[in-house]
């Protein structure tokens, strides 16, 4: 079950982008190599709807001691990544998206998911936002994290299947494979052509 199935996005709909960062781009330990080959199709759709866009940006702890739990263990193996060694130029979007900002909008996370806290939630809301159009990276990470806290709070996703990277193939499939099966009435997935004929607002 693939394509834009319940009808246009139009005015409730808004273009979600994930971690599309210089964080995941070429020459970080995190470099996710897709993220190279999808930014021009997230370039595209921004560029039409700059306005309706919100870019999250995954920001890591300050230190080693502001890490929590199990993510001690994580950054204990990519110490690297901690803002106290990264240069903060790092944590900016990939160029061509950068230059959208505004009208497009930052939210920063420490987290996978962009949820837990509330603003973002409370932001689509009184924005009257009932549809989130997906793009970004990981597929099956911090794409998955935030697909997952959409459907919770009951929103409709369109998840745009060529603008959606990962760092490995496999669970990238499999991602897509559970989305189109399991959340058939949840996601949608479709190519960025489908999207921009039919999001016209």
């Amino acid at each position: 079950m693939t394509g834009i199935r319940f009808g246009a996005p139009g005015t409730e709909a808004l273009h979600l982008c994930v971690d599309m960062q210089r964080l995941f781009g070429p020459g970080s330990s995190w470099a996710v190599p897709w993220m190279e080959k999808i930014l021009p199709a997230v370039a595209e759709l921004t560029e039409v709807h700059a306005a309706r866009t919100i870019f999250t940006r995954f920001i890591p702890p300050a230190d080693q001691g502001a890490a929590i739990g199990s993510w001690t263990r994580y950054y204990a193996v990519w110490p690297q990544m901690l803002r106290d060694r990264l240069p903060p130029e790092w944590l900016e979007l990939a160029p061509p998206l950068a230059r959208h900002v505004p009208p497009a909008r930052l939210f920063d996370k420490q987290l996978y998911s962009p949820w837990p806290d509330g603003r973002l939630d409370g932001f689509l809301r009184r924005a009257g936002i009932s549809t989130l159009i997906v793009t970004g990276g990981e597929t099956e990470v911090c794409v998955l994290a935030t697909v997952l806290g959409a459907i919770d709070r009951g929103y409709r996703v369109i998840l745009v299947s060529d603008a959606v990277c990962s760092s490995a193939d496999p669970s990238h499939d499999a991602a897509m494979q559970i989305y189109e099966s399991r959340f058939g009435q949840q996601v949608e997935t479709a190519p960025l052509a489908e999207l921009l004929n039919q999001w016209r607002v």
